[in-house]
């Protein structure tokens, strides 16, 4: 299918899913209420189902898929790290070869465009503003002996107007795991939430890939829905934390310009969520944003991350990281004919009083010693 084809199709359904989302009145749809959260009877399609499937999911999403055969393995069966997730060129696990042209570029503006001109529209309405899911393409990866499938999810929230869509790339694995973690800590509230079920066999048809994309998309829909659930650590993890680490691996190899997408992509999908991530993460990333933009020659970015990130730091001069961003803010700002007497004072400050060394440890020293967990 044409890439703008398919663009075209994704901001259609994403819109369309967005205005029931806020009114609540689409058809056969139920309006969410404070008191209780109206979930499918499943999940996971029957078999029967699979009629009409492609017909409600076409122009959406895109999927590679193998024939199923007597000996197919199940992809179920082998745990997935963040590190085994292929590196892509800045696109949450895409890879290069998948990264949409000038045309699908241009789509994808669009799609922001049209989707937050009508958050901004629908503001104040009954229903309560919830982030979106749409998986956009499923492949199957032939890694020996391993075979599974990658799902990638584009996430769209309010945001700032030129914000464009996250994305991840998971595996049901990874799914399977954020789902058993919850489902320990949070008996409860997980009861009402279904998940697609395993299979013994046929996991790479199209029919099965279809089915469980579009499960995945009402499973994270549903734990956005429940506060308890929507701030959980393990949910945060899932969404952000195989990014930093795979950006991070990228930086200290010196793949600066690949990690720098990472680092922007693990920065978006922090702003969508609009709930922390973890105590450190935003500065983290804004470390590697800043530490990729100056090795790529870009001070006036590199910058703006370091600004940004002394914002969120504020007063709390025993922070690790503050005296780093001083020391770049106070580097870059002389390199650019920039005003750095505020940030020189306040540096110097810290090391009078004994509080970082002199001269300060580098952001990029910082960054490579984090251990993220």
């Amino acid at each position: 299918m044409h890439r703008g084809t398919q663009e075209g199709a994704m901001a259609s359904r994403l819109l369309h899913r967005l205005r029931h989302a806020l009114a609540g009145d689409g058809p056969g749809e139920a309006a969410a209420s404070p008191e209780a959260e109206q979930f499918p009877e499943s999940s996971e399609l029957e078999d029967d189902d699979a009629e009409g499937l492609s017909s409600r999911l076409s122009g959406t999403l895109s999927f590679t898929s193998a024939e199923d055969d007597e000996d197919d393995e199940d992809e179920d069966d082998e745990e997935a790290g963040p590190d085994q997730l292929p590196l892509g060129d800045g696109t949450s696990g895409e890879d290069a070869e998948r990264s949409p042209p000038p045309d699908g570029q241009r789509g994808s503006q669009l799609l922001a465009r049209q989707l937050q001109d009508f958050w901004k529209k629908s503001r104040n309405t009954l229903a309560p503003q919830r982030l979106l899911f749409e998986v956009t393409s499923a492949n199957v990866v032939k890694d020996p002996p391993s075979k599974y499938v990658l799902y990638t999810l584009a996430l769209m929230g309010p945001g700032p107007p030129d914000c464009q869509p996250a994305q991840i790339s998971r595996r049901y694995s990874d799914f399977e795991r954020l789902h058993r973690n919850l489902q320990r800590q949070f008996r409860g509230p997980m009861a009402a939430i279904s998940f697609p079920r395993k299979r013994l066999r046929r996991n790479f048809t199209a029919e099965t890939i279809a089915r469980r994309s579009r499960a995945f998309e009402q499973f994270l829909g549903h734990l956005q829905a429940v506060p308890e659930l929507r701030h959980a650590p393990d949910l945060q993890d899932f969404f952000v934390l195989p990014e930093l680490r795979r950006a991070q691996s990228l930086t200290c190899t010196g793949l600066y310009r690949e990690a720098l997408a990472l680092w922007a992509n693990a920065w978006q999908l922090q702003a969508q969520l609009g709930t922390p991530s973890g105590p450190d993460r935003p500065l983290l990333t804004l470390a590697g944003l800043a530490v990729c933009h100056q090795e790529l020659e870009d001070p006036g970015e590199a910058r703006a991350c370091c600004e940004k990130a002394l914002q969120l730091l504020g007063d709390k001069s025993l922070h690790p990281l503050l005296a780093p961003f001083l020391e770049a803010h106070v580097r870059l700002s002389w390199r650019l004919g920039l005003d750095k007497r505020q940030s020189e004072a306040r540096l110097q400050a810290l090391q009078e009083a004994g509080l970082t060394p002199t001269p300060p440890p580098s952001l990029k020293e910082l960054l490579i010693k984090e251990v993220l967990d």
